[in-house]
């Protein structure tokens, strides 16, 4: 049986064997922590992507999407807090001159202490964590570290500097001359964008409180410790809606809105198990309620999504700054306001892990007579990158020909791919491994009654089937709607 840390390493190097992720700028042996999504990585990555703006916008009236830009003013990130307070606790170990986030080093030693089974020590230490956190107190977080004797995974020793605050905002110059530019960031997050927007979107399509703007998009993160594959990157993308509401509201909305995310997950049909709520003990300052969707990775939990109540801290402060209002009046009451804001937040890169993790497995299909396995993505067939492979049994007698009109037949609606080179079975097994939910198989008797023999992905049962019926067998197996249905 696969280790933990085993099966990510298979996780991470199936991704890149079979075209899902590779290491950025390899040839040049790689740019730490920053990746590219390979010809099925691109796939997979559109279809949550789409999943995620047809759950939002196409099944809520009241939820319109935008894209925003990457720069803004710079005085955005001023009236947000990231100019002054977007920093994490960082620590640097002596010896190896290696940099670590000082809260994530004791992360790891309360998952050591809950693998090991000790309990009393992860809570106490947990609570510890949180307490220092909540008070920034940064000679704390260094206490914490030098009592529980955590050492540095590289030189292995507990040589450590002070804690101390770091930015994480990119910043570059904007303008052609030197002299003359103006300092501008690289976007930490897209929420920004949404409320910026507020009254445009508001107007311009008359919308009434409460309603949601949703964004999908490229945020940037100077990461000093960007680890575990594609879970922290210096580059990656959002997926984010503001929901704005009357004061006093909110936190009814927040309810719905956490049960409704973790709905959206579950509708996948994961390991439910290995899903929970985290709620946050230290809130950030704008926040009255916060929690995180939490995964269960070979790593441990983690956070996929988050979903926080705003107050009306981000108008509120861009009034401030803009000496613009940002007030909505709600005939409704005949009042003034400026809403209080619901926010959901997922990574789109962690939602790719999260979905590769849950659908990677080595299925042992030996038998008394034969030893036999296969490596399956059992990814939902709405996210399958190739929703369906055509293969005809031989390359002659017309099957190829025959095939082709299959294929051509279904590739208008969905992404199929054609392959006619080697056995039949090392073709299921290629498709199985890049999670292919059906595979149709043309031989000879299609030619005499125009039927196929279609083969399911999990369960590896085969049926024979009309051709005249495969656009409506798909449908039903990898087509949007029974997913989004079920969301209703």
């Amino acid at each position: 049986m696969k280790t933990n840390d085993e099966l990510f390493k298979h996780v991470i190097s199936h991704a890149k064997e079979y075209g899902f992720v590779f290491p950025s700028s390899e040839i040049y042996d790689g740019l730490s922590a920053v990746y590219d999504y390979g010809q099925l990585g691109a796939e997979l990555k559109n279809n949550i992507k789409t999943y995620w703006w047809k759950a939002m916008v196409q099944l809520n009236e009241n939820i319109v999407g935008i894209d925003s830009a990457i720069f803004m003013h710079p005085k955005i990130w001023k009236a947000s807090g990231h100019v002054d307070g977007f920093n994490d606790p960082m620590i640097d170990n002596k010896d190896s001159k290696k940099r670590y986030r000082a809260d994530q080093l004791i992360e790891d030693k309360i998952a050591r202490y809950e693998k090991d089974g000790k309990t009393d020590k992860a809570a106490k230490l947990q609570s510890d964590l949180d307490a220092a956190l909540n008070e920034d107190d940064l000679g704390r977080l260094k206490s914490i570290i030098e009592e529980h004797e955590i050492a540095c995974p590289i030189s292995g020793t507990k040589n450590w500097t002070e804690v101390r605050q770091f930015n994480l905002m990119f910043s570059t110059q904007m303008g052609a001359m030197a002299d003359g530019s103006e300092e501008v960031y690289l976007r930490p997050e897209t929420a920004q964008g949404i409320f910026v927007n507020f009254l445009n979107v508001q107007k311009t399509g008359r919308m009434k409180i409460p309603f949601g703007i949703a964004q999908i998009g490229k945020a940037f993160r100077n990461e000093v410790i960007a680890r575990q594959f594609i879970m922290r990157m210096r580059e990656f993308e959002q997926m984010e809606m503001q929901f704005f509401v009357r004061p006093g509201t909110e936190l009814e909305w927040y309810q719905k809105w956490k049960e409704t995310r973790l709905k959206w997950h579950l509708a996948l049909k994961p390991n439910a198990a290995k899903y929970r709520y985290h709620d946050h003990v230290k809130l950030a300052h704008y926040a009255n309620a916060a929690v995180d969707i939490e995964y269960d990775f070979p790593f441990g939990f983690k956070e996929v999504e988050g979903i926080h109540s705003r107050t009306d801290f981000d108008l509120s402060q861009h009034q401030q700054f803009s000496g613009k209002k940002m007030q909505y009046f709600d005939p409704e009451i005949n009042q003034n306001y400026i809403p209080y804001v619901i926010e959901t937040s997922i990574g789109l890169d962690r939602m790719f892990l999260t979905t590769l993790c849950n659908a990677y497995e080595e299925e042992d299909l030996s038998t008394a007579e034969k030893q036999d396995s296969r490596s399956v993505l059992h990814l939902h067939p709405a996210l399958a990158p190739i929703k369906a492979a055509v293969f005809p049994l031989t390359k002659k007698d017309g099957l190829p020909e025959k095939a082709r009109q299959v294929m051509d037949l279904l590739k208008i609606d969905y992404n199929i791919i054609y392959e006619e080179k080697d056995a039949i079975g090392k073709r299921y097994r290629r498709q199985d491994a890049i999670g292919t939910p059906i595979c149709i198989t043309v031989d000879h008797q299609s030619l005499t009654d125009d039927t196929v023999t279609i083969r399911h992905r999990d369960s590896m049962e085969q049926e024979r089937v009309a051709i005249t019926d495969l656009e409506r067998i798909l449908e039903n197996i990898v087509g949007w709607k029974p997913l989004l249905q079920s969301l209703l």
